[in-house]
């Protein structure tokens, strides 16, 4: 597989060739498509909702590809009942989205907004009317703006009393029809992106050896205080499960060489570990603990307690894999926008990430490796051993889908769902307890930092009519959810697995810091 097509001819689905295999899941697997508020809501000022940060932050010159926002994106506040009517048109019988903060709680605590709960009710009842399980992330980035403006947001201990307050205003309000609930979503991008380069809300970089540690631990700190709210007042007559989505990226060591092992490591601990390992573990992992020293801030054995065991999933969001080596000499990465990452955070975890050349590229630059969600999952399940199992919340690709025609037939898509489904499949078979998979994106909508530039979804959003059409990956998630068995070619199945990158080969990776963009 190598990079998505870019005219309608190259983008027409390839006839199968050879023999077709069919790969069955368990019984009850969970299906569906996933979305952020702020990615495809709009009414960004309508509906008593106020400003979050990342209004502000596109507001700011440079920060956002062709100044772009999320005021309209896909008008999904409006147009709900028809993207329900969509994914059940598209047998989904899952669908994951997130609450804005802002909207329920315009003054980031106090009383919710009646048209935020009108509005959210109603997207609920739609669901339930479709059968369509809801899974509900609670946070996807988008803090309001006026908690960043009074207390410095995730800088500020303060926030954690907010957080809890939103959390269980979301329980209080729709609880009774939403029975699975995730506290965050990837808060690695939400302190690393926000506070280490500056490349995401709220966009600081002045202090990446302190701040995205600080910014990190009131997270985790407020992630267990929802949860043990959640389980103390509403579990036992909501019924409902709550966990946390972390992302991850597998890092494979470059040799078998012992330098290059432990790189790996500190690349899955710098990432994973730093917010799994408390909330599995009861604490930091060692590696971050010994290196980062005071600056990495500590839980008292109180908090350790309070933390430990607050995830009833493992929610994973996984997009590509490289292959680590240790650095000669300081550690430099680049960043998705090109700009060189050294210091604090970026010279603590010490890694050179390198990609094989050989592997397919999407839109975003994004190594197409599909073997590396196996290796994720089968890692997760040895070293985390989540009782309620794994769940992909997000796994998809970016191709240049501007062309609707070109769109319909996005074969390169297609291509990435069937090797990184047909990986999956064998992590289960070896032993990882995988039960649920959610395809990043149901539609086309706004990519943080690269505005509406790359197109992650099943279906094409034309944003001047805002007109939805499917496209041929639609149809493959559809078809896999209503039969819950994937079927592909054998040779995709085949090129999908582990292949050792070459001695002597590779580059280096731009895949540090997604989204943000290689060119200025």
């Amino acid at each position: 597989m190598k990079r998505p097509a870019t005219s309608a001819a190259g983008a027409a689905l390839k006839k199968p060739a050879g023999k077709m295999v069919s790969l069955e899941f368990p019984k009850g697997f969970i299906w569906g498509s996933a979305t952020a508020a702020y990615q495809i809501e709009g009414a960004a000022f309508e509906g008593g909702r106020t400003a979050c940060i990342w209004d502000t932050f596109c507001a700011q010159e440079g920060k956002v590809k062709n100044g772009d926002n999320g005021t309209t994106a896909c008008d999904h506040y409006h147009r709900f009942k028809e993207d329900v009517k969509l994914m059940k048109e598209l047998n989904l019988p899952a669908y994951r989205f997130s609450i804005s903060w802002s909207r329920l709680l315009p003054k980031g605590r106090g009383e919710p907004n009646p048209e935020a709960i009108k509005f959210y009710s109603s997207l609920l009842d739609e669901l339930h009317k479709n059968n369509i399980k809801p899974y509900a992330t609670i946070y996807h980035w988008d803090l309001p703006q006026c908690l960043e403006d009074e207390y410095g947001g995730w800088l500020s201990r303060k926030v954690v009393d907010d957080f809890e307050h939103y959390a269980a205003t979301c329980f209080k309000c729709f609880g009774d029809r939403c029975k699975a609930w995730i506290t965050f979503n990837e808060p690695w991008c939400s302190t690393v992106l926000g506070y280490a380069n500056g490349e995401m809300a709220p966009g600081k970089k002045e202090k990446p050896e302190t701040e995205p540690y600080i910014a990190a631990h009131h997270i985790i700190l407020s992630h267990a205080r929802a949860v043990k709210r959640y389980r103390e007042e509403f579990k036992a007559k909501q019924g409902g499960v709550i966990g946390i989505t972390l992302n991850m990226d597998w890092r494979h060591p470059l040799t078998e060489d012992e330098g290059d092992k432990a790189a790996a490591q500190r690349a899955l601990d710098w990432q994973l570990g730093w917010f799994a390992d408390p909330i599995w573990k009861g604490d930091y992992p060692a590696s971050m603990r010994k290196r980062c020293g005071d600056r990495l801030p500590s839980f008292s054995e109180e908090e350790k307690q309070l933390i430990k065991g607050t995830s009833e999933f493992f929610g994973l969001n996984h997009y590509s894999t490289a292959y680590v080596a240790a650095p000669k000499g300081q550690a430099k990465t680049v960043s998705m926008w090109g700009n060189v990452q050294a210091g604090g955070y970026f010279d603590d975890q010490e890694v050179e990430l390198i990609d094989d050349p050989r592997w397919g590229r999407s839109d975003m630059d994004w190594g197409v490796v599909p073997w590396g969600l196996k290796h994720m999952c089968e890692y997760i399940q040895q070293e985390y051993k989540p009782e309620g199992g794994i769940l992909v919340t997000e796994n998809g690709c970016a191709c240049p889908d501007d062309d609707v025609n070109v769109a319909k037939f996005d074969s390169f898509r297609v291509e990435f769902y069937q090797g990184y489904i047909a990986q999956m499949h064998k992590a289960i078979e070896a032993g990882a307890d995988v039960r649920g998979y959610f395809a990043w994106s149901l539609m086309d909508n706004f990519e943080w930092a690269l505005g509406y530039s790359k197109r992650f979804g099943m279906v094409h959003i034309d944003y001047e009519t805002q007109k939805r059409t499917p496209k041929q990956s639609a149809l493959l998630i559809s078809e896999v959810a209503k039969s819950n068995k994937l079927t592909l070619p054998e040779s995709t199945l085949q090129e999908s697995d582990f292949v050792m990158i070459e001695e002597g080969a590779g580059r280096k990776t731009t895949k540090d810091a997604p989204p943000g963009q290689k060119e200025g």
